[in-house]
């Protein structure tokens, strides 16, 4: 059939060459000017600062526990320890961060889905002292 021809494709034959040097070659000179890398997590001290900044938002400890009962059938995290002024805060932040939806239970939060280890990273970030992987 006559479409390649139509179409201008090269056939594998006259394949063209490789190319000798490697367009990134001149970067690769340029790379020991550039200055020294920074990373955007906190510091240890940054996240001590920051929590002694902002008002206090949890309690002693908080605790992050997995349940199923009572909810449906359906596996929730439950956050157990934020101060009650905060709640409302903190649970918009982990409605964000995590892509999931929350909702306020009695003194709880209860985040639809199982990301315990998700939340406990966030909390401890969020400057919570002590969080506990609780069991349900």
């Amino acid at each position: 059939m006559a479409r390649d021809k139509d179409k201008g494709r090269v056939p594998l034959g006259n394949a063209a060459p490789a190319p000798t040097s490697s367009p990134f070659a001149a970067l690769a000179g340029l790379r020991e000017q550039l200055p020294a890398a920074t990373t955007t997590a906190m510091t240890a001290t940054a996240v001590a600062e920051t929590a002694k900044k902002a008002p206090a938002r949890f309690g002693d400890k908080v605790v992050v526990r997995l349940e199923r009962k009572g909810h449906g059938g359906k596996t929730v995290t439950v956050v157990s320890g934020v101060l009650p002024s905060a709640r409302d805060e903190v649970m918009g932040e982990l409605k964000k961060k995590l892509g999931t939806g929350a909702r306020a239970d009695d003194d709880d939060i209860v985040v639809q889905g199982d990301v315990v280890d998700r939340v406990i990273a966030h909390l401890q970030g969020a400057g919570a002292k002590k969080v506990i992987k609780g069991s349900g």
